[in-house]
């Protein structure tokens, strides 16, 4: 659910798109007007993570959209990747005495007191997209099928060499993301059910040795970390032979590695890149799976999260239960989360028109 810096036409797009919110009545802090919205619902806090990553952006402008549809004014707040502002945001926001939180956390261990102030003030909690741990003080969770997200990139790379036919031996690289996000394991854990039997087998070689997901997290998700992994693996383990494919959990990560790679000259036809992965469909990695560069991406509609996580606040705020898919994957430390899961869908060249433009998500326009 994350550099991210790498898309920087999109994310100006989306910023423009949050100043345009701003001029409708929002704060520099994403607070809304209170002359704004109906009497009905009261003011919902919503705090993402970071505006450095266009997916948070994109997000944040989702959720408080929907929410003011229902009637509701917002307060939304970034919290910049710092686990520390977070908190002081989320206090910030229980204290002007909104009615419900939203919270895509930063640090999944780091909210336990935060949120018990929020449920002494009877205020109810959404996890969004990123399960916070520790807590029972955590009402829903919306998110993904996260352990098929990353079914869906190992899946990619089986297919895309032909491991099931008997191709091979392929060396393969790995990386996870951020150590501090608990959807981290279930996507490694997802691709690695499906990549494990071919490294067992030796048709998948990790010649770096790193197989553990331990070994392989990339702090913040964090594109610039992942580069710098990516090259010291190409000077210590690739002296000889090539890289074949890439598991990247995210785009942002795979920006990272796809600037390692071109470094050390692939991406020319005597070095063709490697498979690589990704997810988020962010603009900037679809207009390189376009060019050839990145291989995947997994598309997650954030349109239906933040319709999901909105009816879950309405629902919660007008003494009805939200719709729930899964009572019992979603295990926090101190309770199993009730959880709605959308389906991820994988996308490549060959079908992101279908899947991407047809499906209004972007134009293609946009894509050119």
């Amino acid at each position: 659910m994350r550099t991210r810096r790498a898309a920087l036409t999109a994310i100006a797009g989306a910023a423009s798109l949050a100043l345009t919110l701003s001029a409708c009545g929002q704060s520099s802090e994403g607070g809304s007007d209170e002359k704004t919205g109906s009497a009905k619902g009261g003011t919902i806090g919503i705090a993402m993570p970071t505006k450095s990553s266009e997916r948070w952006i994109t997000d944040g402008a989702n959720v408080e959209k929907d929410l003011k549809a229902k009637g509701y004014k917002t307060k939304l707040v970034f919290g910049e990747d710092d686990p520390d502002q977070q908190v002081s945001q989320i206090e910030n926001l229980i204290t002007q005495g909104v009615k419900a939180l939203v919270i895509a956390a930063i640090d999944n261990k780091s909210l336990n007191n935060v949120l018990q102030q929020a449920a002494d003030a009877k205020i109810p909690v959404i996890s969004y997209d990123r399960l916070i741990l520790g807590t029972k003080n955590v009402d829903y969770y919306a998110s993904f099928d996260n352990e098929k997200v990353g079914k869906l990139q190992g899946q990619y790379i089986v297919d895309k060499l032909g491991l099931e036919s008997g191709k091979g031996p392929f060396n393969i690289e790995l990386f996870a993301g951020s150590n501090d996000d608990n959807n981290t394991r279930y996507f490694f854990n997802g691709a690695m059910s499906v990549l494990q039997p071919y490294i067992d087998s030796k048709k998948l070689v990790v010649k770096s040795g790193q197989t553990k997901l331990t070994q392989v997290t990339t702090l913040r998700w964090d594109g610039a970390t992942a580069q710098k992994r990516m090259e010291d693996m190409l000077t210590s383990s690739y002296t000889s032979g090539r890289v074949d494919a890439v598991l990247s959990p995210y785009d942002g990560i795979s920006i990272g590695i796809l600037a390692a790679l071109k470094s050390d000259g692939y991406g020319t036809k005597a070095k063709p890149l490697p498979v690589i992965t990704g997810q988020d469909a962010e603009l900037a990695s679809v207009k390189s799976i376009i060019s050839g560069q990145q291989s995947q991406t997994v598309y997650k509609d954030l349109r239906k999260l933040a319709q999901v996580a909105t009816e879950m606040v309405d629902s919660s705020l007008n003494g009805k239960k939200p719709e729930i898919n899964d009572t019992k994957s979603y295990d926090n430390g101190t309770k199993v989360v009730p959880a709605y899961l959308l389906q991820p869908v994988s996308v490549d060249k060959s079908n992101y028109e279908k899947v991407l433009v047809d499906g209004g998500y972007y134009t293609a326009d946009q894509l050119k």
